[in-house]
């Protein structure tokens, strides 16, 4: 389950960095756009980096070995 959770977030966050490159290249310079997806994506890593923790702290993503 947590190997799932953390594909989800990073699959958002990649879609979010297409997202704000749309943004940069299609907007004009007063448009808030790019920063909203900056800030998503941000958000989206430190949930990722919590999931992380997470899963090793509590064995979700200890080796096999």
């Amino acid at each position: 389950m947590i190997k799932v959770l953390i594909a989800v977030v990073f699959l958002a966050m990649l879609t979010s960095l297409l997202v704000g490159a749309g943004f940069l290249l299609r907007d004009d310079s007063r448009s808030r756009r790019l920063l909203a997806s900056l800030k998503v994506r941000v958000t989206l890593a430190v949930v990722l980096v919590a999931l992380l923790v997470y899963g090793f702290y509590f064995g979700g993503l200890a080796s096999s070995a």
